[in-house]
């Protein structure tokens, strides 16, 4: 059997087909019917002309028909694109034609969307709609006329045959960043896989494997002593922490995926859902949503049987220590999982687990990571001096159609490829590696250097504070100098920015502080909790 994720899960259907693969709401999908859905889609891409290598862009809520149609690609050898689904339409425009994109899957409540910018794109072929009216009552079909319906297309055709496929068939994942123009990530699959059979095991409780064709007996042991594990992905799945951190690795060994029903964060519904339907692992994007979960545990201690919570799993945002304390609190036997990663590759983890010390953005580098200096020399650990995170061996394949790009992040060095995503860090005396933060966003007051995030996680300490960002303006006398907005949860109504400059003092320089904090009603955030900052200028008055 091929490393391949679409050879991977057909096998999973012969073995566990009666297993449940997906959930949502009352929506059950069997891993026998996934498969059936799946090579149906396959079916109409190849009817429609798509080839090995072409594109198919989702432009989707969390839904089974995100999985379905990113497993139908796979299954025709095309290359699943994902799309932020609040592009509006010179972002949604440009990233369907920057990926060539010759079909397009979309849900109905964004056909305005489609509607307004499939007519200048040729290479459109094929455009399928998918319905969510059950969600959003005024999500009517048929606003992209020469679209075709999920529904419709499942029915018309026979599920496309079982193919040999190669290892070396590409995803591609589009990264927005913080400045920029999005940035089409290309990575092969076969490394991907292969990772997963090393990294996935262990947790499910069993040894790491050292063949593809293990996994099917394992998922049937694990369904057969009724093990098998359950993933809330409660990010989008157009993130890649959703599909590679919160879906894949537990759909790679036939488990299921429980998805939300409500489209934005509701951790109150999260953690019913997690009740009701006995979720092993949750995937978040640090404090942006460990806040709010912590928040709904809080309002109602003991209220919710979490007995068969086992993992927490983050990436892409600072997961703050006093987060993991409470979720830790709460739930006694977690296991948190903090990722250190950008689209780019996986930089190290943190482990936390009750009993153990809890940090904020310090993480036990993966193998081959490293610290470079400005002259790309290796920083040795206690060295007081920081550079930039280098992940060493990287088998993704760079950017898509950026040449400058690519050179400019993935470079070889003494003989090793490196990706370098631009993440400023320090290596401490252990060997563990204390992130700073990304280097777009550095700003430099009176010559010194100052990364956002530490400051906002110490905001972000201070009672009655929700959320922070932070971020340089110009300053006549020092170039820049540190700003930053903020909101509130309603704990402390005594708060004033004055005072959480104020707490900070402990923990910061007094040049990192800053020299105003305003309050906003909510601190912008994209839909995968990344920090928003070109919002949060706007928001802030000078």
């Amino acid at each position: 059997m091929e490393s391949h994720f679409a050879t991977v899960f057909e096998a999973l259907a012969d073995t566990v087909g009666d297993a449940p693969a997906l959930v949502q709401g009352t929506t059950r999908r069997t891993w026998q019917e996934m498969d059936d859905r799946a090579a149906r889609i396959a079916a109409a891409l190849v009817d429609a002309g798509a080839e090995p290598g072409d594109k198919v862009a989702q432009f989707l809520y969390n839904s089974p028909a995100y999985l379905e149609s990113w497993y139908g690609t796979l299954k025709a050898r095309c290359v699943p694109v994902n799309v932020n689904y609040r592009y509006v339409d010179d972002e949604l425009s440009y990233l369907l034609e920057n990926a060539e994109a010759s079909a397009l899957v979309f849900h109905a409540s964004l056909a305005e969307r489609v509607a307004r910018v499939a007519p200048g794109l040729d290479g459109l072929r094929l455009l399928i709609e998918v319905d969510d009216s059950d969600i959003v009552p005024t999500a009517a079909a048929g606003r992209v006329p020469e679209a075709v319906s999920m529904e419709a297309l499942l029915s018309g055709f026979d599920p496309a045959p079982r193919i040999t496929r190669d290892p070396a068939d590409i995803t591609m994942t589009y990264t927005g960043g913080t400045t920029g123009l999005p940035k089409g990530v290309m990575s092969t699959i076969g490394p991907a896989v292969d990772g997963l059979l090393v990294s996935v095991p262990p947790a499910l409780g069993r040894p790491p494997l050292a063949h593809v064709d293990e996994i099917p007996a394992v998922a049937a042991e694990l369904c057969e002593a009724r093990e098998q594990f359950g993933s809330l992905p409660a990010c989008p799945l157009m993130h890649a922490t959703g599909l590679g951190i919160g879906a894949l690795p537990t759909m790679t060994f036939g488990g299921r995926i429980v998805l939300l029903e409500q489209r934005g964060l509701d951790a109150d519904e999260l953690w019913a859902t997690v009740e009701r339907e006995s979720v092993n692992g949750i995937a978040v994007v640090g404090d942006a949503f460990a806040r709010p979960m912590v928040a709904s545990l809080d309002a109602a201690p003991g209220g919710r049987d979490l007995s068969s919570m086992k993992l927490i799993l983050s990436s892409g945002a600072m997961f703050s220590a006093e987060s993991k304390t409470a979720l830790l609190g709460h739930i006694p036997q977690l296991v948190i999982i903090d990722y250190i990663a950008a689209t780019e590759g996986m930089m190290g983890s943190a482990l936390a687990m009750n009993g153990t010390p809890v940090e904020t953005g310090r993480f036990t580098p993966a193998p081959n990571v490293v610290v470079l200096d400005d002259d790309d020399t290796v920083i040795e650990p206690g060295a007081d001096r920081t550079g930039v995170v280098a992940i060493g061996g990287t088998s993704l394949l760079g950017y898509y159609k950026d040449e400058g790009k690519t050179a400019e992040t993935f470079r070889t060095i003494d003989g090793v490829r490196y990706s370098i995503p631009g993440d400023f860090a320090q290596v401490r005396a252990d060997g563990s590696i204390q992130l700073l933060g990304r280097g777009s966003q550095c700003i430099n007051t009176g010559g010194e250097k100052v990364y956002p995030e530490e400051v906002e996680e110490a905001i972000k300490r201070h009672d009655g504070i929700a959320d922070c960002l932070v971020f340089g303006v110009a300053d006549e006398r020092f170039g820049q100098r540190v700003v930053g907005v903020a909101s509130l949860d309603g704990s402390d109504p005594e708060v004033t920015p004055e005072r959480a400059i104020d707490g900070a003092r402990a923990s910061l320089s007094a040049y990192k502080l800053p020299r105003t904090l305003q309050f906003v009603d909510l601190v912008p955030r994209a839909p995968n909790g990344k920090a928003d900052y070109p919002s949060a200028r706007a928001l802030f008055r000078h």
